[in-house]
């Protein structure tokens, strides 16, 4: 784990364009029935909540990039912090992403928490997203439980994208790498508000990849 740490702070320095999340957002385009090659996904995710929805970029685009909706201070609730509560995938043709062009994209996501604010969008220098890792809370006897923190993805060049989320818990081991050309869709399980007892929001995830 400290080996992980320690890569993926040394390449912060490489970890993309930052674009603003309003600044030339495009409406959702929601592709459920996409042909994908495989998934995704890691084995520390959180074990509360239910999964969402299948959303798919649309045909012929794949993530380069990605936002993170996050509760934390001093936005979050008194006493109840729910940390990671959405991801957003951001997509786009090979065309463009060879020429670096980032105004023209399609966002999907699958469900998301009730809790937090979005972050800015963190771009691959280059190529597109092919694998992720995350970091999780364990569950804690007392006190307050957030489950998933903040996800940290690898490009296709091997840049590392950390997210803007929160600190707490560990990150887990890294996925498989898309066999294909990268991450196309996403599923998210997301527990749901529980009134007067504990929040966690996200939980876990699974990435979906295309040919």
């Amino acid at each position: 784990m400290h080996q992980f740490i320690s890569v993926t702070f040394s390449l912060l320095v490489i970890t993309g364009l930052r674009v603003s999340v309003q600044a030339g957002e495009t409406r959702p385009e929601r592709s459920i029935s996409r042909h994908y090659i495989s998934e995704l996904t890691v084995t520390n995710g959180g074990r509360w909540g239910s999964w969402g929805h299948k959303e798919m970029c649309p045909t012929g685009t794949y993530a380069a990039g990605f936002s993170l909706k996050v509760d934390s201070a001093p936005y979050a609730q008194t006493n109840d912090i729910t940390a990671l509560n959405g991801i957003r995938l951001h997509c786009i043709d090979n065309y463009r992403r060879s020429l670096n062009q980032y105004h023209e994209y399609s966002t999907v996501r699958s469900e998301v928490g009730s809790w937090g604010r979005w972050t800015d969008i963190k771009w691959c220098p280059s190529g597109f997203l092919r694998g992720f890792a995350l970091l999780v809370e364990k569950p804690q006897n007392t006190g307050d439980n957030k489950a998933a923190n903040n996800i940290a993805f690898v490009c296709s060049g091997g840049a590392v994208l950390i997210g803007s989320g929160t600190n707490w818990g560990e990150y887990g081991a890294w996925s498989k790498t898309c066999e294909g050309k990268g991450i196309c869709g996403i599923k998210t399980r997301i527990e749901e508000p529980q009134g007067s007892g504990d929040d966690t929001a996200l939980n876990d995830v699974t990435m979906f990849c295309c040919s």
